[in-house]
C-alpha cells in the first residue's frame, strides 16, 4: 500500500506531461496510449490486491476454527477441540502452504505481465509513435524518466524478493513436515521393535536322552520359558 501511494507522486503527471512534436488533433492521446497501455498505478494496485486475497483467505480458516472450537467447548463441557486455532497443522497448515503458492503465482504473474505490456522495465526518454492520425513519426517525450525507472526496477526488485521469500518459507514447511513424519515413524518402528522383542519367547533347551526333549532338572508341571508364554513339562520333542 505504501507503494503504491507513493507510485501516486511518481507517476501522478504523466498523462498531463507526455508531449509529443506535432499539433495533429488525436496524435498525442494515441500515442500514449500505445506507450502506456496499462498504468503501472493500476497494475500495481490491482497486483496488491491478489497478493492480499490468500492471506484473507488464511484468516478466515483461523476464524472458522476458533469458531469450530468454541462450539464445541460449549457442547463438551470446556473441553477444547484445538488447543492452539492458529497453529499451522492440519488443514490450516495446507490452507497456509496453498496461500503462499498463490502470493509467489499473483508476483510472478504480474512481474510478466509488466515485462511483457512494456517490452522490459525500462522507460525511455525518447518514444517513436508512428500511429494515426499522426501525419508521420512523431517523438514523444514523458516526464521524468530516470525516477520512474528507478522506481520501476524497486518494484520489480520487491516482488522478487517477495516471491523468494514465499518460496523459502514453502520449503522451510515442507521439509518440516517430512521431518516430523519421518521422526514419528522412527519412534512407532522403536516401538513396535521393542513390543516384538518382549513377545518373543526363548528356545527351549534339548536334552541329549531319549523321551522328553526338556531338561530332567526343570521339576514342576510347568516351565517358565518367558514372562508371556508357558509350556507343560510333559510335552515332548520330536
Amino acid at each position: 500500500m505504501v507503494f503504491v501511494v507513493a507510485a501516486q507522486r511518481v507517476w501522478g503527471d504523466e498523462s498531463k506531461d507526455f508531449v509529443c512534436n506535432t499539433a495533429q488533433p488525436g496524435c498525442t492521446n494515441v500515442c500514449y496510449d500505445s506507450i502506456f497501455p496499462i498504468s503501472h498505478i493500476r497494475l500495481w494496485a490491482l497486483q496488491l490486491i491478489f497478493v492480499t486475497c490468500p492471506s484473507l483467505m488464511v484468516v478466515g480458516h483461523v476464524k472458522y476454527r476458533e469458531k469450530k472450537d468454541t462450539q464445541f467447548t460449549n457442547s463438551h463441557k470446556g473441553t477444547h477441540l484445538y488447543a492452539n486455532p492458529g497453529k499451522k497443522r492440519g488443514g490450516l497448515w495446507w490452507t497456509y502452504l496453498v496461500s503462499l503458492i498463490f502470493k509467489a503465482g499473483f508476483d510472478a504473474g504480474f512481474l510478466y505481465i509488466l515485462y511483457y505490456v512494456y517490452e522490459g522495465y525500462d522507460m525511455p526518454r525518447l518514444s517513436k509513435c508512428s500511429l494515426e492520425p499522426c501525419p508521420n513519426t512523431v517523438d514523444c517525450y514523458i516526464s521524468r524518466p530516470t525516477e520512474k525507472k528507478i522506481f520501476t526496477i524497486f518494484m520489480v526488485v520487491s516482488s522478487a524478493i517477495c516471491i523468494l521469500m514465499c518460496i523459502c518459507e514453502m520449503i522451510y514447511l515442507i521439509c518440516k513436515r517430512f521431518q516430523k513424519l519421518l521422526r514419528r515413524k522412527a519412534e512407532s518402528d522403536k516401538r513396535m521393535s521393542a513390543q516384538n522383542h518382549e513377545m518373543v519367547p526363548l528356545a527351549a533347551p534339548r536334552s541329549r536322552g531319549r523321551g522328553c526333549g526338556f531338561d530332567r532338572r526343570l521339576n514342576g508341571p510347568m516351565v517358565r520359558l518367558s514372562r508371556a508364554v508357558q509350556y507343560p513339562a510333559s510335552v515332548c520333542c520330536r
